[in-house]
């Protein structure tokens, strides 16, 4: 007798030990939780960022606010999460490249990727199509490379600036590829296609939501896409991975990712990813991130953490070569 009650009086114990925790995780959020979008509404990333808090929204019975704090490429809206962090009510969303390229495009950001922010989940990817006139001589990848090589220089690709995505990736496929191409920066992408179109440039890497209009009016091509598979929007398009010679790990994505200050209670952090994920499984949500040219992504917060040191790794050393040029 004496030995059940010394058991059920440590039981009792442990159980009263464990309330505050438990009463505290299944208490939050207590409050409203804000979202941290460094691009102005009506923006891809605020759209993408849209698509996940209205659901998310019920599934955590707060309401979640989407705050626009648009500037320098996204790095304004992670300062504002940072500037206003409380456990797990105030996240943000980032594209890739305040994560990965903007300090050594930038330089201080006034924040650390590994040492200031928690990788939630991984949202969306995105891939970019080589995009060339419709009337351009190559037919293929194979042909682009090939005219490429026989005259080094000669043939020029525009991106919407040093540094940007499309700037990037075309160095890397330069590389990649053993071609060199001249690189005409714009201020947007309604300049580089209108130049692609009228043959004023060869080339071009883009989104295939930004390409297709153009294909389907029979005024561009697009030779391939820089995903590792064929990406549903364009079905049709071959992947530059593997062909005309080029690597088969050859890959370059736009992406798109839930994120929170470092510090950020794990369990919050787990709760967030949870939703998340079961949020982009719905066919709906992957069907309008589709419409919009991304493809539904998701994975584990330490998966989102090892594809910020992959890319900062890659552009870094795509960076390292453009600066050596």
């Amino acid at each position: 007798m004496k030995k059940t009650l010394t058991h059920l009086a440590a039981l009792a114990l442990t159980t009263a030990l464990a309330a505050p925790a438990l009463a505290q995780d299944a208490a939050w959020p207590i409050e409203p939780v804000h979202v941290y979008v460094g691009f102005p509404a009506g923006s891809s990333p605020d759209l993408l960022a849209r698509i996940i808090t209205e659901p998310l929204a019920e599934r955590l019975g707060q309401p979640v606010v989407v705050e626009n704090k648009p500037g320098a490429g996204g790095v304004i809206g992670i300062q504002q999460m940072l500037a206003n962090a409380d456990d797990g009510h105030a996240i943000g969303t980032s594209i890739n490249g305040p994560l990965t390229t903007a300090a050594r495009m930038m330089g201080d950001t006034g924040f650390d990727p590994q040492a200031d922010i928690a990788p939630i989940a991984l949202i969306a990817t995105s891939p970019l199509v080589l995009a060339v006139s419709a009337t351009a001589e190559a037919e293929d990848l194979a042909g682009f490379i090939e005219l490429a090589k026989a005259d080094p220089g000669a043939m020029a690709y525009g991106s919407v600036g040093q540094g940007s995505g499309a700037h990037l990736t075309a160095e890397l496929f330069n590389s990649e590829a053993g071609i060199e191409m001249l690189h005409v920066p714009f201020t947007a992408y309604a300049e580089v296609t209108t130049s692609i179109m009228g043959g004023e440039i060869d080339a071009g890497f883009m989104a295939p939501s930004a390409a297709l209009p153009h294909v389907e009016a029979g005024n561009m091509k697009m030779l391939g896409v820089t995903s590792a598979e064929p990406f549903g929007q364009i079905p049709d398009v071959p992947v530059i991975a593997g062909n005309a010679g080029m690597p088969d790990d050859f890959k370059a994505e736009l992406w798109n990712a839930f994120i929170a200050p470092a510090g950020t209670d794990a369990a919050v952090i787990e709760r967030l990813n949870t939703e998340i994920n079961a949020i982009l499984e719905d066919e709906e949500v992957q069907q309008k991130l589709l419409a919009m040219g991304w493809q539904a992504a998701g994975g584990s917060a330490e998966d989102l953490t090892q594809r910020i040191a992959d890319d900062t790794a890659m552009w870094g050393a795509v960076i390292d070569r453009i600066e050596a040029q």
